[in-house]
């Protein structure tokens, strides 16, 4: 998979996209990882790509020229192309598994008050949000979208049912883990966890999923009709 990040400020991708399963997967040839500055696509001497909003208001507004600009020269016709933004749909599992299928994306990552709304009417596929809050930038969730994706490519896990048992997978929170020793501090391990019997096993993981979802996450098995 292919996918190029554009954004006012590359450098931040320095760092998370060069470590653990996202630098593995790049590595290897399952992500091709590129990162573009957002200032190459002007042609002035201050390397402008803001303005003030019409209408007046704070702040400063991302201009749609050079925006326009860097995907037309960036994408191709298979390429899907996603606006990181409060207003978008918000992002989980299921996007990611959808976007994971796809060859190639590209993210716009806006910064400042946003960006001329130009864009998201006539270049963006779908806009994106990571949660109802406010970020510096739009690299951030940019980030969160890519490592999301990453894991879901075939090879990028050591082990592919990794995937498909972590929290969200199947629409839960996922269940306790526990590991050596089977006793700490006066706390000890599950009996069931211990016992070698399979299928009780992914029983009693199936209710500890289902038990603490119903705890701290409500809203999803509402959302799984589950409730």
């Amino acid at each position: 998979m292919r996918i190029d990040a554009l954004t006012l400020f590359p450098e931040m991708f320095t760092g998370p996209m060069e470590a653990s399963i996202v630098q593995r997967a790049r590595r290897n040839g399952l992500l091709d990882l590129r990162v573009h500055n957002l200032r190459d696509y002007t042609h002035d001497n201050y390397k402008t790509v803001d303005d003030r909003p019409f209408g007046g208001g704070p702040g400063m507004v991302l201009k749609c020229e050079p925006v326009f600009e860097a995907v037309e020269a960036l994408a191709d016709e298979g390429t899907h192309v996603i606006l990181m933004s409060p207003a978008g749909r918000l992002f989980d599992q299921r996007a990611a598994e959808a976007l994971a299928k796809r060859e190639r994306l590209l993210l716009i990552c806006p910064a400042y008050e946003g960006v001329d709304d130009r864009v998201s009417e006539a270049l963006a596929d779908e806009e994106l949000s990571v949660g109802d809050y406010v970020l510096t930038n739009g690299s951030l969730a940019a980030m969160v979208v890519i490592d999301a994706v990453t894991r879901l490519l075939p090879g990028a896990l050591g082990d592919e049912q990794s995937a498909a048992d972590e929290s969200f997978s199947h629409g839960l929170l996922e269940y306790p883990h526990y590991t050596r020793p089977a006793e700490f501090r006066g706390r000890s391990v599950p009996a069931v966890l211990l016992s070698g019997h399979h299928a009780e096993i992914e029983k009693w993981r199936r209710e500890q999923a289902l038990e603490r979802t119903r705890q701290r996450r409500p809203d999803l098995l509402k959302k799984a009709n589950i409730l």
